[in-house]
């Protein structure tokens, strides 16, 4: 079994990858996880995520060879509602969302939670080509309840436009900002995750493949920073 978890562009989710896939096959190694980890991007359209599309190519030229691959779909890491994303925003006390996805749920999973899954993935000479997995799928206004519960405030929902403006504004930030091509994180590429996150979701969990392992809940992965 060949296992990693990558970071980067081009030359690192294509171009490393495919050399390290290429000596894991000369070595024998008869199974390979890829540096997938993300939402399922084979639900998406081309083009609506450029690192996805990245892995999307990876993929391409794994499945072109005779190793058996399976790639972990977790979503988003659970540790962004950290960050005062749009989703959840600690400093300003709002939740928002775009369209009419105010109980859309999001598929959110801990690293740690991720990190046991792909360990029982590694053992598991079975194991499908697609696993989806989520600690919590959790919509804003579900979010809004749980915060409410843990703080007694009741935090702004805010609708922040319709998917189609945030895609339009997304290209057009895009294209005014070229440098952002060399970088991992670029600010409209963190709105093209936002963007997957209101569009896309998990909808075939595989969490009670390994019954051993205990999911984290969203209230309580939320009592861990929420005030």
């Amino acid at each position: 079994m060949c296992h990693i978890a990558l970071a980067g562009l081009r030359e690192v989710i294509v171009d490393l990858q495919a050399r390290i896939l290429d000596g894991a096959i000369q070595a024998g190694v008869p199974r390979f996880i890829p540096s997938d980890f993300c939402t399922d991007y084979t639900k998406l359209v081309p083009g609506e995520n450029r690192n996805f599309d990245l892995r999307r190519e990876f993929r391409t030229y794994l499945d072109r060879t005779s190793i058996q691959a399976s790639s972990v779909f977790n979503g988003a890491f659970a540790d962004i509602l950290q960050y005062n994303t749009p989703i959840l925003n600690l400093k300003e006390k709002s939740i928002g969302y775009w369209g009419d996805k105010a109980d859309w749920k999001l598929d959110f999973t801990t690293m740690d939670d991720t990190a046991a899954f792909t360990a029982e993935v590694a053992l598991d000479e079975k194991a499908p080509r697609n696993l989806q997995i989520a600690s919590f799928q959790v919509s804003p206004s579900l979010l809004q309840e749980e915060v409410k519960q843990l703080t007694g405030q009741e935090f702004r929902m805010q609708q922040l436009g319709s998917l189609e403006d945030f895609a339009a504004f997304i290209k057009k930030q895009r294209a005014d900002y070229p440098a952002g091509e060399q970088e991992l994180y670029a600010k409209w590429q963190q709105g093209q995750y936002m963007y997957s996150m209101f569009t896309t979701q998990h909808t075939q969990l595989a969490n009670e493949r390994y019954p051993n392992l205990t999911w984290r809940t969203s209230l309580d992965f939320l009592k861990s920073f929420v005030r």
